[in-house]
């Protein structure tokens, strides 16, 4: 990370953006949104990176972890995830290719394919987690009370923008 600014540059484009454009106040929010996101990635990625994992990995294990068989067909991992299926594929083959899943023939289906964890990748889920955790996920500065705020304010975005129905 570079070395912090003696100023807020977020804001002083907000000033900028209020002076010449107009009201700058969804511009500076995003923005915002924009860097955290940023500094929260680098982050995570810095606490996963030594169990060689990144953060699309990890989700699918968790993911692998929370389902009641510990396995789950692919494309049920790509709509938890959110993911395209050629980036399931991706993430699937990497996490196979260290051990962490394998690829299961469906008990009743020929056509799908399971994606299972196994007990290399709980143990390195469960480590991985514990880094994560560790490190409050990057999300610093905030009381438990903020974060819930947030979470909130997120979630009305996301559903907001179609992410989910519920």
């Amino acid at each position: 990370m570079n070395r912090p600014l003696p100023f807020d540059p977020i804001a002083r484009a907000a000033q900028f953006w209020e002076d010449r454009i107009g009201p700058a106040g969804t511009m500076a929010a995003v923005t915002g949104v924009m860097r955290v996101q940023q500094i929260i990635q680098s982050a995570v990625d810095g606490a996963l990176k030594p169990h060689g994992l990144t953060f699309a990995r990890y989700e699918a294990l968790v993911l692998l972890t929370f389902s009641r068989h510990a396995r789950l067909p692919m494309r049920v991992m790509g709509e938890r995830l959110q993911l395209h299926p050629t980036s399931v594929t991706n993430i699937v083959d990497r996490l196979e290719r260290d051990g962490l899943v394998k690829r299961v023939p469906h008990p009743t289906d020929r056509r799908t394919t399971l994606v299972e964890i196994t007990e290399d990748g709980r143990v390195r889920r469960e480590a991985a987690t514990a880094a994560v955790v560790g490190i409050d996920f990057g999300l610093t500065g905030l009381t438990e009370r903020q974060v819930g705020q947030l979470t909130e304010l997120l979630t009305k975005v996301r559903k907001s923008a179609g992410d989910f129905t519920e």
